[in-house]
């Protein structure tokens, strides 16, 4: 039998075509850790925090060969990296100013993984890795209605597929609805350590609402 694959399951949230649509995303869990700073520099906030997600991530999926059950438990793929991006006082995003960027950084957790889980796989995490997990915590978010795209290369070119974006949402009556609780969302697809820059594949959201 083969394991659950999120992105194969759930196409519509994960797998978008390259051109925008508009997509309703039901509530998620996630483990998540937060933060500040250029997600680029090197052993820094962002990085660590990746760390500590995969850590609990595989301590979670790896649960079932321990005494630890899991009730409702199945064979999985580990979701893919997640953000949610912004930067205090700027509408938008300033890609050339990447130290204010404030960052929820997240992996989905399967729906069978309730918060007293997700809290021994943390404790579990920091034993076995020797790592400080106490940033951690299980997120709940409800996105709700949304725009979303696929974008394809650097990251640094995600403006010009925004712009994209934001141009459908004009000719079909929507608007962008970002907010203090309502964030600026990319899923990686890619490994950004092994892919060339050209070829990373990203998934852009961003919360919408309907104006006429």
């Amino acid at each position: 039998m083969k394991a659950f694959d999120f992105k194969k399951e759930y196409k519509e949230f994960y797998l978008p075509k390259s051109k925008p649509e508009i997509v309703t995303v039901p509530p998620m869990n996630y483990i998540a850790v937060r933060g500040k700073g250029n997600p680029n520099d090197e052993g820094g906030a962002y990085q660590q925090a990746i760390g500590i997600l995969y850590a609990i991530a595989y301590t979670i999926k790896m649960s079932c060969k321990g005494p630890h059950k899991i009730k409702g438990f199945f064979e999985y793929v580990v979701p893919p990296l997640e953000g949610f991006w912004w930067q205090d006082n700027i509408c938008g995003v300033d890609y050339g100013n990447k130290d204010s960027f404030n960052w929820i950084s997240v992996i989905r957790l399967p729906d069978f993984v309730a918060e007293y889980d997700f809290d021994w796989a943390a404790a579990e995490a920091a034993k076995k890795k020797k790592l400080d997990c106490s940033s951690a915590e299980f997120l709940t978010v409800d996105e709700g209605l949304c725009v979303q795209i696929m974008h394809t290369g650097p990251f640094d070119d995600e403006p010009a597929t925004i712009a994209i974006m934001d141009q459908y949402l004009n000719e079909n009556g929507y608007a962008n609805d970002l907010t203090d609780t309502r964030l600026h969302h990319e899923i990686y697809l890619s490994d950004f350590r092994k892919v060339e820059p050209v070829n990373l594949k990203t998934v852009i959201r961003h919360p919408v609402k309907k104006i006429r």
